[in-house]
């Protein structure tokens, strides 16, 4: 009887544990405003140097003053992957200015709140990344310019479990190297 009431309470544990949310399709949309989707997940740029270490080009922060004023952060709704249109304005900015110069790269962090398992957030974090870098490219930006990484809940932007602080780690964000 003990073993039929555990095995219950473990089956109605995992089933609480599951989500609805389809990680395998990121909707984007590209420029004439239809839907577009794709499930494959090819390789970015490795990112990383043969030395481990990055020189560092002055008269590129110069050309960065260009995207002061410009967010590098896209958010996102809970338990979703899906770019909301407020922000297509932000990825638009990112990919003129990383098509400007085919040597420039960058790296799209995909991040989540403090809810639900490491391993879902790591997925989620990544479908995230992916999502802005399928829309990044969709507007003309070299796969090979960008790498999308899944942080999940690790690198939080606010700390706290108040609903304001679980929507600023909702995130994708745009860094370059």
């Amino acid at each position: 009887m003990k073993r039929l009431v555990s095995l219950l309470a473990l089956t109605a544990f995992l089933a609480a544990c599951g989500s609805s949310v389809k990680l395998d399709d990121v909707p984007v949309e590209d420029k004439s405003g239809s839907a577009v989707s794709s499930g494959t997940n090819p390789d970015g740029a490795s990112g990383v140097s043969k030395g481990g270490v990055a020189s560092v080009d002055l008269s590129a922060s110069a050309q960065d003053k260009a995207m002061q004023g410009t967010t590098r952060v896209v958010y996102f709704d809970y338990d979703s992957f899906a770019i909301r249109s407020e922000f297509q304005s932000v990825i638009d900015a990112h990919a003129r200015y990383i098509k400007s110069d085919k040597n420039r790269k960058v790296a799209i962090e995909g991040h989540t709140d403090e809810r639900g398992g490491r391993e879902y957030n790591i997925a989620l974090g990544q479908k995230r990344a992916e999502a802005v870098r399928r829309a990044l490219t969709l507007l003309g930006v070299a796969e090979s310019q960008i790498e999308a990484v899944s942080f999940g809940k690790e690198k939080p932007a606010a700390v706290g479990s108040t609903e304001a602080a679980l929507e600023k780690n909702r995130r994708a964000e745009i860094s370059y190297r």
